[in-house]
Parts: structure tokens; C-alpha cells; sequence
């Protein structure tokens, strides 16, 4: 039996306070599931308080970040403020935490940009003590990249046994460990250094290999599981001839081929519902992270297929 049909907006800045909470509550109107805030330098929000912001606008919206890069932050700390968040709101976070990826951030951050193998050990390192201090009370932990001593969360975080893990990677070794520790697995592109997505290694058949890595390491536990997809950019129409038009100018290339890429999607509402329908049967993918100047044209998917 397939998980319902889940739906995120994903977004960075509305323009101004007031906007962004405009914008988290019209997200609630048109039936998202969860409001997720990139974690990056630039022009963007910072996640927290756009987290929180959020949460004190709506009442029904999970907020959440997409996804906090382990390196910008002391894992203890960013743990107390997820628990703080989830307290404030009435558990409606989930955490998203990736190995990061970005050497600009790393530069203005002014860390180091380490190896991949380095980079993805500490990330487990981190998830494996955060898991720890959302569940218990008192934590001791020694590992190679953190030793803690007596750490106390408080205030507790509401949701139990802790608020739900979103892992977020491309590569096979992020995403093994995800289907372990993780409540939500979130399939996104390969990025290089620069944050351009490696485009040999986003068609569907590498989405097949990676769902199928995720199964075999996820064993029992699957079913469980939310199987999310990171929509680059999404396109909704009624006429085929404006889909196609639109489809060549955004991406450069034909809509048969865009219509190949899944973190591409593109079509009419029937065809885009159809499409949603087949690759949760096949693949299992059951959650849709929507980017944030599609989540209005795209809300009536959303409305017909949430829940179902």
C-alpha cells in the first residue's frame, strides 16, 4: 500500500516580513503539508527564525529546513533550537540536516571546505548525537568530531520520541545512511561545488538506482518512510502548446527531454497528476517538495492528490 501523497513548498524569502508570512499562510490555505527554508549565504533567510516566523503565522503548516548544512552550526546547540521551535509551535517541525555542499558558504563562512568522505563522516557524527539529545535526557558523547559532556535539552521537544528527520543527498552513501536514521528520505541532485546540479547524474534511471540503494538499506523499515523528490523547477498548464513553449524556454531543451528529468515537472494538470501517481507506484516517491514561485499554480495538484 503506498504512503499518502505528501507536499512541501520550498522557499527562501518573500520579500519582506510581512510578505513572508503571507506567503506561509497562503502555503496553509492551499493545503501544503510544510513550509522548507534553504540554508545558504546570499539572498535568502536564514532558516531558524524564517522557521519560526512561519510557524507563528499558521497554525496548521509544519515548517522546516531544506536542508541545515552540519558544518555552519555546533550540533548541540542547533539541537536546542529545533526543540525550542518545536515547543514554540506545537511540534510542527521537521529537521532537515545534510552534509553540505556549497564552497561559497563554506569561503564566507570562513571554514574549512573539507573532502567529501570528511564532510559526510562528521554529518553522521552529528545526526547520531542530535538524535541522542532530542531523545534523551542527559547525554554523554564521544566521537571523533564531538565530545559532549552532560548536554540537557530544554525545553523538551514536543513531538516524541523526537521531531522527524528529513536527510537530504544525492550521493549513495548519504542517502544508505538516511534510510536508516531517517524518518523522510529526500532524493536531490547531484550539486558540484559550485551548486550546479551534475546533469549526467539526474535522469530517472539514476533515481532508480538511488531508490532501489535506499530499499536494500532501509530493510523493514521502509514502509515507514516518506520518499521525497526536490522539484528544481515545476510548470503547470491547461494547453499543451503554452506547456511546450514555456518548457523549451526555460530549460533550453526539447519538453520530451525535460520530460525525462525528474526533478524537472512540467505538463498539464492531468498529465502532471498521472505522472505523480505512476512514479509513487513505481519508485515510491510519495513526497513532493514544490520550489516556491510554482506553490500557486501548482495548489490545485496539491488539493486533489494530499492525503490520498
Amino acid at each position: 500500500m503506498p504512503r499518502p501523497f505528501r507536499f512541501a513548498v520550498t522557499a527562501r524569502w518573500a520579500g519582506g516580513g510581512t510578505r513572508w508570512r503571507e506567503f506561509a499562510r497562503r502555503a496553509e490555505a492551499q493545503g501544503y503539508d510544510t513550509l522548507l527554508v534553504t540554508d545558504h549565504m546570499g539572498r535568502q533567510l536564514a532558516p531558524i527564525p524564517a522557521m519560526m516566523a512561519a510557524a507563528d503565522a499558521t497554525e496548521r503548516l509544519r515548517v522546516g529546513s531544506f536542508v541545515f548544512a552540519n558544518d555552519y552550526r555546533n550540533p548541540v546547540m542547533l539541537a536546542k533550537e529545533i526543540a525550542t521551535i518545536d515547543a514554540i509551535s506545537g511540534g510542527r517541525v521537521d529537521f532537515g540536516i545534510g552534509a553540505g555542499w556549497s564552497a561559497s558558504d563554506y569561503r564566507e563562512l570562513g571554514i574549512s571546505y573539507d573532502p567529501p568522505p570528511v564532510r559526510v563522516a562528521r554529518f553522521e557524527e552529528a545526526v547520531r548525537l542530535i538524535d541522542r539529545l532530542l531523545r534523551e535526557e542527559v547525554v554523554d558523547f564521544s566521537g571523533t568530531y564531538y565530545q559532549v559532556r552532560g548536554a540537557r535539552i530544554l525545553p523538551r521537544p514536543l513531538q516524541r520520541p523526537r521531531p522527524p528527520f528529513m536527510i537530504g543527498g544525492g550521493g549513495p552513501r548519504v542517502l544508505r545512511f538516511a534510510a536508516r536514521n531517517a524518518e523522510i528520505v529526500s532524493f536531490i541532485p547531484m550539486m558540484g561545488a559550485t551548486g550546479r546540479p551534475r546533469f549526467g547524474r539526474v535522469g530517472q534511471q539514476a533515481v532508480i538506482e538511488r531508490v532501489v540503494q535506499v530499499r536494500k538499506a532501509a530493510g523493514a523499515r521502509i514502509d515507514a518512510l516518506d520518499l521525497n523528490i526536490w522539484l528544481l523547477d515545476a510548470g503547470v498548464s491547461d494547453a499543451a502548446r503554452d506547456f511546450r513553449r514555456a518548457a523549451i524556454t526555460i530549460a533550453k531543451r526539447s519538453a520530451n527531454a525535460i520530460a525525462g528529468m525528474p526533478y524537472l515537472l512540467y505538463g498539464t494538470r492531468s498529465s502532471i497528476k498521472a505522472l505523480l501517481r505512476d512514479r509513487r507506484e513505481r519508485f515510491g516517491l510519495n513526497y513532493i517538495s514544490v520550489p516556491g514561485q510554482a506553490m500557486d499554480e501548482f495548489a490545485p495538484i496539491v488539493q486533489e492528490l494530499r492525503g490520498t
